[in-house]
């Protein structure tokens, strides 16, 4: 027999089905819009990344898929180079002339992608990759790349 009151009705568990995906879409906007990330001696914002790059100081590379790169342009000074090729890394090295040492930074949209790529990157044998989490769209970390005002190539 059940006590009055801990039956589960269709309204409470309608209440918890709502509350689930409140909760699982503050998850997803949260880490969707990179709320969490911040600038730090790993990285580089957008104007650093920049300066740096047209400098020849580093290499920026935008690993972003083409349809992004079409949408916003691709940050100045910047490669475009998608993350989901098989032979990403391999094409990272290209671009760096096989020199390990060479300092690498990726920027994405808002520094979610860039992030994973960034650990994978150096697990991988690269010695200095930095991120840029603002990305070109900004996150937690700053406005981002376009926002700032910082040019754009058009692909």
């Amino acid at each position: 027999m059940t006590q009055p009151g801990s039956r589960i009705t269709r309204r409470r568990l309608a209440g918890l089905g709502t509350a689930a995906v409140l909760t699982g879409s503050a998850i997803y906007g949260a880490r969707w819009y990179n709320i969490t990330a911040r600038n730090d001696a790993t990285t580089l914002t957008p104007p650093q990344a920049h300066a740096r790059a047209t400098a020849g100081q580093l290499l920026l590379v935008d690993i972003r898929r083409p349809d992004e790169w079409a949408l916003t342009g691709v940050g100045q000074g910047a490669h475009p180079l998608d993350m989901r090729r098989d032979d990403f890394a391999a094409a990272l090295g290209t671009l760096v002339q096989g020199t390990p040492d060479r300092p690498v930074a990726l920027i994405c949209a808002r520094g979610v992608r860039s992030r994973f790529m960034v650990r994978k990157m150096l697990q991988a044998g690269f010695r200095t990759v930095l991120d840029v989490p603002e990305g070109m769209l900004g996150s937690g970390a700053g406005p981002g790349w376009i926002k700032r005002g910082l040019p754009v190539t058009q692909l």
